[in-house]
Order: C-alpha cells, then structure tokens, then sequence
C-alpha cells in the first residue's frame, strides 16, 4: 500500500482558511514519520471552498477530496472519511488550523501500542466561554462514559483503520470516539499537543450546541453501550 496514514479534513465553508492549509499539510507530509495523503471531506459548503479544494488537489499528488450533496455536519463527514479510507491508520484534524499537522508525527509515536491516540490541546487559545462549555461537556462526558478523556473533542488524533470502520457512527459520535473504541477493547491513550487561536473563518458551534447536544448525546451513547455487538473470531474454514 502506497500510504500507511490517510489524513481526513472535514470542510465547511472554509475558504479563508484553505491555501493555508494547503501550505501546512503538504510541508507535512514531507516530513511525516510514515507515508501519508489528505482527504478533504467537503460538507456542502456553500463558499469557494469547493472550488479551491479542487485546485488544491490538481496541484498536490497525495491530495483527494470527496463533496457531500448538502450539509449533513461532522459525525457524517468523519464517517465518510472512513468510509473511503484503505490505509492502516486513519487520522483528522480540523480545517481551521487551531492543531497543526506536525503533531501528528507526536501521536504516531503511540499508535502502534494503542487502537487510538489522541490530542490534548494545552494552553487553549479560545475565548472563555468556548473553554468553560467545553470544560463541563468534557466533565459531563467522563462521567458517563468512563473513557478518562480530558479533551474528547480535540481535533487531531490518529485511528487504527479497522478500528475506524467498525464505530457504528450517529450524528454527534465525533465527541465519542474513545469511548467508542473502549467498547471495541482497543486501547486508548491522549497526548498533549499545541494549540492556535483561529485567524480566520468563523467557528461553526456556539455556547449552547457545544453544552447541550453533547449532553443529549451521552444518553444515546449509554444505549449503544448495552447493547452493542462486539465479538472476535478465534478459528474459520473461510
């Protein structure tokens, strides 16, 4: 296989953000610690993003992009990106460039010994609020999931690929991700990475989306946890 880690990038109306981005992940991928390629998830954006994506990858080899139909928001994105994934590792990270893609190479030192590592993102650069209803999301989705995660919605981490394709994704799993992978006993672990303040294009969660939809999610995700089917094959003639 050409790649060992294939790099999603969710994209909505990102068109600010881009060429830089474009600069950033192909001086990654120079000096990434395995062979690595970039697929660009575009949501339905409705700004140039489409357009720029394609110029983008015409321009870069181990760049392709996949355009959802309308706007079906980031759990779906991500489950895409899965979806047409053939690599062994499968990782993401978020379009407007808060986490930068060389961390990657922080977090592919742990992958072998872990199903998925994932970001913690030290010394914030959000404004308060964004800091504070991410803090009581997170605490809220410790208690109920018990996966120890102090950052369950950092947006950079790295996945085993088979790992990957078994989470039985629903709109909002993004934020339970480790938890997920804890039911599939895969092993998970978070290390620290560096974080930017967003200099251009606008955030696309508020306060209120932030709190109580994470909230109304780990409901769901205590359903999932009894009843989900997990097995493994010791012997087959097939």
């Amino acid at each position: 296989m050409r790649y060992k880690l294939n790099i999603i990038v969710p994209v909505y109306n990102e068109e600010e953000n881009l060429e830089r981005l474009e600069t950033e992940l192909a001086n990654y991928l120079k000096i990434a610690s395995v062979p690595s390629s970039v697929l660009f998830v575009n949501d339905g954006s409705t700004d140039r993003s489409q357009t720029l994506i394609e110029d983008i990858c015409d321009r870069n080899e181990a760049f392709e992009y996949i355009l959802f139909k309308q706007n079906r928001g980031l759990s779906t994105a991500i489950k895409a990106g899965f979806d047409y994934t053939d690599t062994e590792l499968v990782g993401y990270i978020d379009a407007d460039l808060q986490t930068k893609p060389e961390d990657f190479n922080i977090l592919l030192e742990h992958i072998d010994a872990h199903a998925l590592v994932t970001g913690v993102r030290t010394n914030r650069k959000d404004a308060f609020a964004k800091k504070m209803s991410s803090k009581i999301a997170n605490s809220i989705r410790r208690m109920f999931t018990k996966d120890g995660m102090d950052d369950t919605n950092c947006p950079l981490r790295i996945i085993k690929t088979d790992y990957a394709k078994r989470i039985p994704m629903f709109r909002g799993l993004h934020r339970f991700l480790p938890a997920m992978i804890m039911l599939q006993k895969g092993t998970i672990v978070q290390i620290p990475i560096q974080h930017f303040p967003r200099v251009a294009g606008t955030s696309k969660y508020g306060f209120w989306n932030r709190l109580f939809g994470p909230l109304i999610d780990c409901f769901a995700y205590l359903w999932m946890k009894k009843n989900y089917i997990n097995y493994e094959v010791t012997k087959s003639s097939k």
